[in-house]
């Protein structure tokens, strides 16, 4: 079985618990996912099946969207409410404030990884440190916030944001409090899209131990990259170098809407191949 599985990520299990469950479920041990999703989210998980697993180093700078809830009045060492809080007097901002300063999040700019990430500092995770009661200093990393738009505000806010690939939600609303002046922390979490997959396109595990689900193909998934057919696809095959006239740094060669492999450029107009992938 090969492909790409869209998954309804359900709360309380973690993203390789999700990969483990589907190993029993499919009864194969071929499966990765490309980007986590915290145990307490829920939503769009992409999931690598069999040859698909191929692609896991093509797959890049994804756009996302999440609803989430921030909530007012706490402050959390994990930066939402399952950690440890601390409570703090609130006054409530205005509708009119709450509005403006979603808006002022808008465009590029750089935020600083929360300490309980995945991300890798001297070979450990951050969240490893964590949970050793360390502080590490991080690096703050460029993001781009393209949409923020109210879905509700009775005194927890609950917004919608579609943002680059590496975007921490739990900061943001962190930071979305401080610029009301409160204290806030994330209380819920929904990623509703990896690129232009949505909620409605996934399938809960339920449905995938019924046997109820389609796969995407690569073809599909990869859609970022151009998609060229070359005249002697067993050149491809084996690995050659090609010419095209081209000026893209990565090309998916592709046959019937099947891509055959990914070719890097080396030169001017000169590829190589950097994994077959049919």
């Amino acid at each position: 079985m090969n492909g790409v599985l869209l998954v309804n990520k359900p709360k309380g299990m973690t993203s390789h618990d999700v990969v483990n469950r589907l190993r029993r479920i499919l009864n194969m041990k071929k499966i990765g996912h490309t980007g986590t999703l915290d145990p307490n989210a829920e939503g769009v998980l992409m999931v690598l099946l069999g040859n698909s697993t191929k692609i896991l180093p093509f797959i890049k700078n994804h756009t996302k969207e999440y609803v989430a809830s921030l909530t007012f009045g706490y402050e959390s060492n994990t930066l939402d409410i399952w950690g440890n809080l601390t409570e703090y007097p609130v006054k409530y901002p205005g509708l009119e404030q709450v509005q403006q300063a979603l808006q002022s999040f808008v465009g590029k700019q750089q935020q600083i990884p929360p300490m309980v990430s995945a991300i890798k500092v001297n070979g450990k995770k951050l969240y490893e440190y964590a949970r050793e009661g360390k502080e590490i200093e991080r690096e703050p990393r460029d993001i781009e916030i393209m949409e923020m738009e109210l879905l509700n505000y009775d005194q927890t806010i609950t917004f919608r944001c579609a943002c680059s690939s590496g975007t921490y939600i739990r900061s943001l609303c962190v930071d979305l409090a401080d610029r009301l002046g409160q204290k806030g922390i994330l209380s819920s979490l929904t990623r509703t899209k990896i690129d232009s997959f949505a909620l409605k396109d996934t399938y809960s595990l339920e449905d995938i131990e019924q046997g109820n689900f389609r796969l995407l193909s690569n073809y599909q998934v990869l859609n970022q990259y151009p998609y060229i057919e070359y005249h002697d696809i067993n050149d491809i095959k084996n690995g050659k170098q090609i010419y095209l006239n081209c000026d893209e740094e990565i090309v998916m060669i592709v046959e019937n809407q099947t891509i055959i492999a990914a070719y890097a450029k080396e030169k001017d107009g000169i590829y190589v191949s950097r994994r077959g992938l049919w």
